[in-house]
């Protein structure tokens, strides 16, 4: 009798996920994207000599769960959970739950709404762009959208470097919530943002229209009065916006976006830094042609700073695989003072073999071109001249030759 209740016990058990999943469909899906190759760090502006290397990186890979299922009056709820897959640094790089693009929704004929950590409408244009990289060393925040010239936190009251404009002494000891105080997600126009609330129209004509509002969860109103404030306590209530609209059409082939994006309360207290982004290309079938050009303001106590970056594409196909390339320029740094030389130049170049729809394998060379105040760099390249940081000193210019392989699952 026992033996019979525990097989009816684990067969029951067995049979409820069947029946969640025959009302819905789960998908374990990921994209493993990993490169072998020699990095150059090259002389600095203040003279440290350059330094070589072999390395292997890795390019944003990932995995995740995603899931569908139709709720009635032609509504599908949907949700996803991705996380980083840090192949190249296991050993000091831990695997966060829901660290990339995850939400929840509910999907229809009016368009699709969500909540959740999710890239912003801004960081979603490059797709209709940047045709012209093997691998992953091209121009996409290294380049262009990665400008940011204050810590990515939104509250003055944490130990993030947030500070400009705030009074002194402000806040070395605050407690505060440890993604915060550690930079936080979304401040950069290039990045995902988190405790925000999306919502992407239904194409029209080949018109699409997308918003995220990140909510001023971060909000602080402690002032010298309060309990455990400092002389230096702030009011702060930080929250942004990023909006779009892109069109797609002749089959395709023609793509343009612009959008807009409005960050108030994270560069300075009481003002509201801004940019927008014009990104888009041709497909002529004998080579797909992209291009972009974005500008940001960021506001400091010393005054407004601009920062301007462009960018243009290709991708040549040749049977089964792809010549591409792709240049970019980021002007030096305007308004203020001690701006000079800010600026850099990237290119990239190199072939990438389809073997099927989800592996590619490239090899190539880029390099980024640094002025003597700039530090531009990829996310995932090796250490610098001193080990402890892939930030190049001053002046330094970086670049690869490298071997790509990428794996969709």
């Amino acid at each position: 009798m026992q033996k019979k209740l525990l097989t009816l016990a684990v067969a029951g058990a067995l049979a409820a996920p069947g029946l969640a999943l025959a009302q819905s469909s789960v998908e374990v899906y990921g994209d493993i994207h990993m490169a072998f190759g020699h990095f150059n760090y090259g002389q600095t502006a203040a003279g440290t000599g350059s330094h070589t290397k072999w390395d292997v990186a890795n390019g944003a890979s990932n995995y995740g769960l995603r899931g569908r299922e139709s709720i009635g009056g032609g509504m599908t709820a949907w949700f996803q959970v991705e996380q980083n897959a840090p192949l190249e640094r296991s050993n000091n790089v831990a695997i966060t739950p829901a660290s990339r693009n995850s939400a929840v929704g509910i999907q229809g004929s009016w368009g699709n709404a969500f909540i959740g950590q999710w890239t912003t409408p801004w960081a979603d244009l490059d797709g209709l762009w940047s045709v012209g990289t093997v691998g992953f060393w091209g121009p996409v925040t290294s380049i262009i959208g990665r400008r940011e010239t204050t810590g990515t936190a939104p509250n003055a009251n944490c130990a993030n470097g947030h500070l400009s404009g705030a009074p002194a002494g402000v806040l070395a000891t605050a407690i505060c919530d440890a993604i915060e105080a550690g930079g936080g997600v979304g401040h950069p126009f290039w990045k995902r943002i988190s405790n925000s609330v999306f919502y992407q129209s239904p194409v029209f004509s080949g018109v699409q229209f997308k918003l995220a509002v990140q909510t001023n969860e971060g909000r602080s109103s402690m002032d010298a009065t309060a309990p455990n404030a400092t002389a230096g306590s702030v009011v702060a209530n930080a929250s942004m916006w990023s909006s779009s609209i892109q069109w797609a059409g002749m089959g395709g082939r023609a793509r343009v976006g612009l959008a807009i994006d409005r960050h108030k309360d994270f560069s300075l207290i009481g003002a509201t830094d801004s940019g927008y982004a014009i990104k888009g290309g041709y497909d002529f079938g004998v080579i797909n042609l992209g291009a972009a050009f974005e500008r940001m303001t960021y506001r400091s106590a010393a005054g407004d700073v601009r920062a301007r970056q462009w960018g243009v594409a290709a991708d040549f196909p040749i049977g089964t695989g792809s010549i591409k390339g792709s240049y970019s320029s980021a002007s030096d740094l305007q308004g203020g003072a001690g701006f000079a030389d800010t600026g850099a130049k990237q290119w990239n170049l190199g072939y990438e073999h389809r073997f099927s729809k989800r592996t590619n394998v490239g090899v190539g060379y880029a390099k980024i071109d640094n002025d003597a105040a700039a530090v531009f760099t990829w996310t995932g390249a090796p250490t610098n001249q001193g080990g402890a940081s892939n930030t190049p000193f001053a002046g330094g210019d970086v670049a690869t030759i490298f071997l790509s392989v990428r794996h969709r699952f």
